[in-house]
């Protein structure tokens, strides 16, 4: 099993990336944002910024505008999962909706400057109207309900860090146990490089396999959390409990 392109889109859109808004008044234009439990992302704007201008719009009303992430491979090596194109409706939130946004974007990306909405920054919520997701593969339609459905891969915030471990302390173990997985799956010919693992998410592995190639390994049941990812990857590999994952 692999993460959906829901499942993707939502991963992307956490907050945990910077991302770029457009309207059709300017853009693409780097912007903080985080993406609440519905979905619905808030976008954190300096006022008087080219960003403030680009999704300016009367009060009680909103702007279109497209909110597009691009995922960071955690190695160099690592494929990408893609980029993300959230399109929809920009409004400025004031008063009591503002601060109940801002709370709800600290809870996921607690920004230094969420203390100044309402005094020279202003949060504004984009409804969405349309997913789409960019892979190198081709675009994915994603439908909204399954968006605003799906939740968030757990290993995203950790990815890069335990992957970074893994490979510069126990890449003799990751190759070794790829290797046995690469011939159980029938594969006679040895990479000539060693493999490495350069994804990791909820439901498994991906390790190279050659050059721009790469084979899946799947868990036997979803992780939901750092703690669950490594206690599953240290019997898996032979690794000691005294290892940097931890």
């Amino acid at each position: 099993m692999r993460p959906s392109p829901a499942e993707i889109t939502r991963t992307l859109a956490t907050g945990r990336l910077t991302g770029t808004v457009r309207t059709g008044l300017g853009g693409p234009l780097r912007v903080r944002h985080a993406t609440v439990a519905d979905g619905t992302p808030l976008l954190l704007v300096r006022d008087g910024s080219g960003t403030a201008d680009a999704l300016a719009c009367e009060p009680g009303d909103d702007v279109a505008a497209l909110l597009c992430v691009d995922d960071v491979p955690p190695l160099a090596g690592s494929p990408s999962l893609g980029r993300l194109w959230l399109s929809g409706w920009a409004t400025p939130l004031a008063d009591e909706d503002a601060r109940d946004a801002a709370l709800a974007f600290a809870a996921i990306n607690p920004a230094g400057d969420l203390l100044a909405v309402g005094d020279g920054y202003t949060l504004h919520r984009l409804d969405v109207a349309e997913v789409r997701l960019e892979r190198r593969s081709g675009w994915v339609d994603v439908d909204t309900d399954a968006y605003a459905a799906a939740e968030p891969d757990p290993v995203a915030p950790d990815e890069a860090e335990l992957l970074g471990d893994l490979d510069d302390h126990h890449r003799e173990q990751v190759a070794a146990f790829a290797l046995a997985q690469l011939a159980a799956a029938g594969q006679i010919e040895v990479p000539a490089d060693l493999p490495r693992m350069v994804r990791l998410d909820r439901y498994g592995m991906a390790f190279t396999a050659g050059e721009s190639r790469y084979v899946r390994l799947g868990f036997d049941r979803p992780l939901s959390c750092r703690a669950d990812l490594v206690s599953r990857i240290r019997p898996l590999l032979g690794i000691s409990c005294g290892c940097h994952t931890g």
